[in-house]
């Protein structure tokens, strides 16, 4: 067990330490439970710990105190937050308080067992995500272009469920994770000195993600790596010339993105692209 990796549950709820158990466990693993604010801080100043999943709302101390005290007694720790009444004003303070991600109960415990394991191998994660501005119906964000960050800010905008119905919410989710990693592949060269601009909004009727990435931009009508170009008589040809030219497999983007939503909008660059989803009522 010397070699494990430590993470501290901190939850009043042992079922959750339990589920968590069984899918983080030695000799990989060394898992620890406090059950209050008091014993979590205790622990985090006895020892080290490469994650703490932490649910704010154990007794003995604040949200906000035990979060930055937390961060005080281990600065390197990465922070999970669980929450078991999640509100959008939850999920931005999340964000703003550089926790590594977010999930609400009852959650998946494979998804956050393998959400621990990407951050404790994580390397220059924490300002990956910068709040610009935030509020439930409109956030803006500043994003490094690093393949982590699209992932843990998936995770995040799946929380901030904008009141929309679970099938709604991880269509959108798809649609924008596809054009998020376009932006930061294509964009961004996956350089993390470059940073995406992402805006989610929710009107009346409907959701929009707005996305601004630093590249070039590029033409609809020139996609040769892109299956959405494909002509009918040759339905895979996009896979031939990314083969020729080193690329990964993929391509599919654009066109899972375009059965995903309603209205996909380019700006005249093609840096820019507007996702709309309509909602019924």
């Amino acid at each position: 067990m010397s070699g494990a990796k430590a993470v501290l549950v901190v939850d009043c709820d042992p079922a959750t330490h339990q589920s968590l158990s069984e899918f983080l466990g030695p000799p990989e693993w060394r898992l620890e439970r406090a059950g209050d604010g008091p014993e979590a801080l205790s622990l985090l100043g006895a020892r080290h710990f490469n994650v703490a999943l932490i649910d704010p709302a154990v007794p003995g101390i604040g949200r906000s105190d035990l979060l930055a005290r937390a961060w005080q007694a281990q600065p390197a720790t990465r922070v999970i937050v669980l929450t078991a009444q999640p509100a959008s004003s939850d999920i931005i303070r999340s964000l703003r308080e550089h926790a590594f991600s977010h999930f609400s109960k009852p959650f998946d415990p494979g998804a956050v067992a393998e959400m621990v394991d990407r951050a404790a191998a994580a390397k220059d994660w924490k300002d990956g995500i910068e709040v610009l501005s935030a509020r439930p119906e409109w956030i803006s964000l500043r994003l490094r272009c690093q393949m982590l960050t699209a992932d843990r800010l998936l995770q995040f905008c799946r929380e901030i469920r904008m009141d929309l119905p679970g099938e709604v919410r991880e269509e959108i989710a798809t649609a924008f994770r596809e054009m998020l990693l376009n932006a930061i592949e294509y964009g961004g060269r996956f350089d993390p000195g470059e940073t995406v601009h992402v805006s989610p909004v929710r009107v009346k009727r409907a959701v929009i993600y707005l996305i601004q990435d630093p590249g070039a931009g590029f033409s609809l009508d020139n996609l040769p790596h892109a299956a959405i170009s494909n002509p009918p008589e040759s339905p895979a040809g996009h896979m031939f010339y990314r083969s020729q030219r080193g690329m990964r497999a993929g391509g599919y983007g654009l066109l899972v993105v375009k059965n995903l939503v309603d209205e996909t909008i380019h700006s005249e660059r093609g840096n820019e692209v507007v996702l709309v989803k309509y909602l019924d009522g």
